[in-house]
């Protein structure tokens, strides 16, 4: 069973992730800011971490970047689950490393089927493709703003 940390301030966003993501079979653990959110990445060892940006004392991009600087943590993947819904923003994601970038408002029916891409096992060459696509998406969101 794949372990997923839900990172957002609300509570009743934490509630429908863990709902429907533990319906579909996963453990589920929460954080309700970022740096509860950098512990129990640590402390447990999540697969996959859905996160918010949008958080009081440290923001979903420092968290990401806390955790990219970790080695214990450097590899989990990461989905944002954000209210910004910018080009430039989407651009900070793919830059740092998300595997996907979502906005809210949601379907939270839709979670394990997102958890499920971002936890595929990929080959070093699906891992490199999936690099230059979101490259590739940062790059054309650029060239359209010129």
């Amino acid at each position: 069973m794949a372990r997923v940390l839900i990172v957002d301030d609300e509570a009743g966003i934490r509630e429908l992730c863990r709902v429907n993501l533990a319906l579909a079979g996963y453990d589920v653990v929460e954080a309700a800011d970022g740096f509860a959110a950098i512990e129990a990445a640590k402390r447990d060892k999540p697969d996959l971490i859905f996160l918010d940006v949008l958080m009081p004392g440290m923001s979903g991009w420092e968290v990401l970047s806390a955790l990219r600087a970790e080695e214990a943590t450097a590899s989990i993947p990461v989905v944002m689950l954000t209210a910004l819904n910018s080009e430039d923003d989407q651009i900070r994601g793919w830059e740092g490393g998300v595997v996907e970038y979502l906005t809210k408002p949601f379907n939270p029916l839709s979670l394990p089927d997102w958890a499920a891409a971002a936890l595929e096992p990929l080959d070093p060459a699906e891992g490199e493709a999936r690099r230059q696509r979101a490259v590739a998406k940062v790059s054309m969101v650029r060239a359209l703003r010129k």
